[in-house]
């Protein structure tokens, strides 16, 4: 039986990549058309907008474009006084919405991942939020006072907090109570993309940590949790995104607001699209950053 060279074993490493890449591309090719054709120019006409001042023609025979280079990006931090403030509260209630909504969908996936009767009745009942919850619908609920804990109010749980906190952390954390429902109706996804990643642990290796005498504590920190860090990290991506652009965001807001308001417009709104599309890119920047740091160490 013959074995191959190093530089034969090289050649054949490149081509399994090279095959691999084509693969890949292959399947991502019908996103790539439609991010040509759908979303490439509305992105580039809008980062475009965001350097000009826009107004409506005296004769309405349509738009006028006045370049002000980067007026526009300076307005939203040195003039606007609610766009500042307005990121300060997302980031403090992000800050513990994300690490919440990624916890309790870890906890309801393990759950979950166990063999029992019901399995995918209960996999069902958590997904549905997903599918009914629109934006409009969410919006309804909460203004009904349907999103927050009924032991809040039953306990007086707001006096408490703002008893053992100081008002600049009870206040994001009574905010995240307030709405602490709609919060975990945001996890369907993230518990469905947990339990893929359970099921690409082998099962020989739960069934050799037994054997050894490992208790379950003991089995999901030693390899459960190691062996999906990736998935907590796509699922803190996705929370971010996913919070970044809810119903009850006072940014998209903001931003919509000032889009028909004749004094600043659509050029001031694209500006402020463009600022907030950079800070919820740095921090998923940063989350991948904290998963390659983390792949590194495992190594």
């Amino acid at each position: 039986m013959s074995t191959l060279s190093p530089q034969e074993h090289k050649r054949l490493q490149r081509r399994q990549r090279a095959k691999a890449s084509a693969i890949g591309l292959l399947f991502l090719t019908p996103w790539m058309i439609g991010m040509l054709a759908f979303m490439a120019y509305p992105l580039l006409y809008s980062l475009f907008l965001s350097f000009h001042k826009i107004r409506i023609a005296p004769d309405g025979s349509g738009l006028i474009y006045q370049f002000v280079s980067l007026d526009n990006f300076v307005y939203a931090f040195l003039r606007d006084n609610k766009f500042p403030e307005q990121m300060f509260l997302f980031v403090r209630e992000a800050v513990l919405i994300v690490p919440i909504t990624v916890i309790f969908a870890l906890l309801v996936a393990t759950l979950l991942n166990q063999r029992f009767f019901g399995t995918m009745f209960f996999r069902t009942v958590f997904f549905l939020p997903v599918i009914f919850a629109t934006g409009r619908v969410l919006i309804e609920l909460f203004n009904q006072g349907q999103g927050e804990l009924p032991l809040t109010q039953q306990y007086n749980v707001e006096e408490l907090v703002y008893t053992l906190l100081p008002p600049t952390a009870a206040e994001p954390v009574m905010s995240v109570l307030g709405k602490f429902i709609m919060i975990l109706w945001f996890s369907g996804v993230q518990v469905i993309i947990f339990l893929a990643g359970f099921q690409t642990i082998s099962q020989s290796t739960y069934e050799a940590a037994q054997i050894d005498g490992a208790s379950p504590w003991e089995t999901f920190w030693k390899i459960t949790f190691p062996s999906i860090v990736p998935f907590i990290v796509l699922n803190g991506i996705y929370t971010v995104v996913d919070l970044s652009t809810n119903p009850f965001n006072p940014i998209m807001q903001h931003i919509l607001t000032n889009m028909v308001d004749p004094e600043t417009g659509y050029g001031y709104a694209s500006a402020l699209g463009w600022i907030y599309f950079a800070f919820v890119f740095l921090w998923i920047a940063l989350l991948m950053r904290f998963a390659m740091k983390f792949n590194i160490r495992r190594r």
